[in-house]
């Protein structure tokens, strides 16, 4: 039996090219560290990018066509390089891939795509040792990792009684594509969140629509102006450092009234009515017993973080969360999580690419680059 390949060696391995991966990239080279492969002598390191994805842009390549870029809740420069002038009608979706794109050729970043990251664990037991990464083009041995790989890969699809018997389609958010796909047919919308009231607004336009949440929504009808979002991070923040799950944003700040949401309550379509007791081959069973023909369902559920690879290290402590220290992992300081919980937002993401590198300098700092001799 033949020995595998050696691990390709890395300082600090990104995974994930999104807002988050690409803002950790940044300021990487920023601080001195080179492409893996390139000359390390004099650098501060090599880092490498693998991505999911088959091409730049990261969860925006998936957004729907009809989400554009005067409707879309918010973006955020990524460091470096000024957002160009966007047309208010342009799909969000390719507008923000190709600015991801651009920004990857003009910084020349190593990013290596589509590269599926399957497991990452730790090569022994000695704390400041190194981590094993297994990929789909091979196995790497990295000092440190940066984890970006944001939700969207993950929905969450909420389980109900009867769902299975349901004759209708059923599908998440992640799936959508277009309101003209459900004209005609009765469409039941599960969510309390802002992809949630986006899609009624959409879809309320071209069919009839009905809304289900759990819990009664909170709109908030002041700004959401800096001391508002300083103290949503702040509550996020309190949250992971205790090592409970991440709340959504939208549970945090509540969703923001804008002209197109007025405009849709005005018409109905965001009158929300008590969860559904039961799914039924024809509808649901409302609260108060009655049933509702139903022809679509549509979860607008939201998404878990996408750490299915991390499991090997246990990071997960009693109360279902992990614990953070900033963007550090409080019980493995070698892996940074980006993008996740505080920095679930675009803002969010580009300072914890920074603070996660600055992080990773001082633990790294004064060891030589690559695998020990």
């Amino acid at each position: 039996m033949t020995a595998g390949p050696e691990p390709r060696a890395v300082d600090v391995l990104v995974v994930g090219a999104g807002q988050a991966g690409l803002s950790a990239a940044y300021h990487l080279r920023r601080r001195g560290f080179v492409p893996v492969g390139e000359d390390a002598a004099g650098a501060t390191g090599t880092y490498v990018v693998l991505d999911g994805e088959e091409g730049p842009g990261g969860a925006w390549r998936h957004r729907w066509r009809s989400l554009r870029m005067a409707t879309v809740n918010g973006i955020s420069e990524l460091p470096g390089m000024p957002t160009p002038e966007a047309d208010p009608c342009a799909p969000s979706s390719e507008f923000i891939t190709d600015y991801f794109a651009g920004y990857e050729d003009e910084l020349d970043l190593p990013v290596l795509r589509p590269v599926r990251v399957a497991s990452v664990e730790r090569e022994d037991d000695d704390p400041r040792g190194r981590l094993r990464v297994v990929s789909s083009v091979g196995t790497w041995s990295a000092r440190a990792l940066v984890n970006a790989t944001g939700t969207w890969s993950k929905p969450f699809w909420p389980v109900y009684p009867g769902q299975e018997t349901f004759r209708g389609r059923q599908l998440h958010v992640a799936d959508y594509v277009s309101a003209e796909e459900f004209a005609g047919q009765h469409v039941a919308v599960v969510g309390g969140g802002i992809s949630a009231v986006q899609l009624l607004d959409e879809i309320s336009l071209v069919t009839t629509t009905s809304w289900f949440t759990r819990r009664e929504p909170v709109w908030r009808d002041t700004p959401f102006d800096p001391d508002a979002g300083r103290a949503a991070v702040a509550m996020v923040e309190d949250r992971v450092a205790r090592g409970l799950p991440p709340q959504s944003v939208v549970s945090v700040t509540g969703l923001i009234w804008t002209p197109s949401l007025r405009a849709a309550a005005e018409r109905g379509a965001l009158d929300r009515r008590p969860m559904f007791t039961q799914i039924l081959p024809e509808g649901v069973r409302l609260a108060d017993g009655e049933v509702l023909p139903v022809d679509v369902i549509l979860w607008a559920t939201g998404f878990r973080a996408a750490l299915d690879h991390l499991r090997p290290l246990h990071l997960r402590g009693p109360g279902g969360g992990i614990a953070m220290e900033g963007t550090r992992v409080a019980a493995e300081p070698r892996v940074h999580l980006v993008g996740y919980g505080p920095s679930s937002s675009t803002i969010g993401a580009n300072r914890a690419g920074r603070a996660a590198v600055n992080d990773l300098v001082r633990l790294l700092g004064g060891q030589p680059a690559g695998l020990p001799h």
